[in-house]
């Protein structure tokens, strides 16, 4: 791993962006594994697979490595990789080969997450390791400042207005001429029918589909929340960038939930599982819990 791999590899998580079927480039967040082959190792539970199906249609993605949070970085920027991807239909369950080396990082950056292993809660959380391997090939990177300045919208009347808000900068999803995606974190302000976008005169942006993700976790990869606004982004003489919002996909509240609201995702993720193993007539795997309770077992005693 060179100089960029081990500070990037510093950060708890990156903005991951693939081109959904209507070609709007959508980010979620994610936690990579930088492998000694200069490929970085992305994973998504068959329960959200939506990455997958994207990166199987259109292999051009973005990755950007913009939240510090946890990182210790002293001197942290936001860095912007594209290359391709693939995601082959094969559901991992066994901790082997870099898939080890990826889930000794979680639980040792989210110890929280190997609660997971322990009865009563693996009785509801085996999808939680039942994955997609998604592999990046790199192709080009693109090294800039973090906004210095904070999101201010006051009319929060528009889609998404009051979850954007809450946020000081937000990550922009957009499109080059050629249609791949791109990345920068940014702050927003009211707009004419929409939020205007600070966009850095380097970035390779086209009018077109786009979408905003808000994302937040703390040191320990915990208390995670996020959202994602979809709409579409041009370019006005007069205002610059503006960012007008059709539809927000907040997948948890922004507030805190209790027992039951785990309980209730839980079976809802779990049904989400069967469903995919059912459409491909796959038999839902046994767990090797034993093996995950030994990763878990070696991130404690370091």
């Amino acid at each position: 791993m060179n100089d960029a791999g081990i500070a990037l590899d510093a950060y708890r998580t990156c903005e991951f962006a693939t081109l959904a079927k209507d070609g709007t480039p959508i980010a979620w967040p994610t936690s990579g594994l930088f492998r000694t082959d200069g490929k970085i190792l992305l994973t998504t539970a068959i329960a959200y697979p939506q990455k997958a199906f994207n990166v199987r249609r259109d292999p051009r993605v973005a990755l950007l490595f913009s939240d510090p949070t946890g990182s210790e970085l002293d001197s942290p920027r936001q860095v912007l990789v594209t290359g391709s991807a693939t995601c082959a239909d094969t559901v991992h369950t066994e901790p082997v080969g870099d898939l080890a080396d990826f889930w000794r990082m979680i639980f040792t950056r989210q110890p929280k997450s190997g609660a997971y292993l322990d009865w009563p809660a693996n009785r509801f959380t085996d999808f939680y390791f039942m994955r997609l391997r998604i592999e990046v090939t790199p192709d080009t990177t693109l090294d800039r400042t973090l906004p210095t300045s904070r999101t201010v919208i006051a009319d929060t009347s528009l889609v998404g207005g009051p979850v954007l808000a809450s946020y000081s900068s937000a990550v922009l999803a957009g499109r080059d001429e050629t249609g791949a995606p791109v990345l920068v974190r940014t702050t927003l302000a009211d707009g004419p029918g929409g939020y205007l976008v600070s966009v850095p005169d380097d970035l390779p942006l086209a009018e077109g589909p786009a979408s905003l993700l808000v994302h937040r976790h703390d040191d320990q990869l915990w208390n995670l929340h996020n959202a994602s606004v979809r709409g579409r982004l041009t370019s006005h003489d007069e205002t610059g960038w503006v960012f007008a919002p059709d539809r927000l996909t907040e997948p948890g509240s922004r507030f805190r939930a209790g027992p039951l609201d785990a309980i209730r995702t839980a079976r809802r993720l779990r049904a989400a599982t069967q469903r995919y193993l059912d459409r491909r007539s796959m038999t839902r795997p046994a767990i090797p819990w034993d093996a995950y309770r030994a990763l878990r077992a070696e991130t404690r005693t370091r």
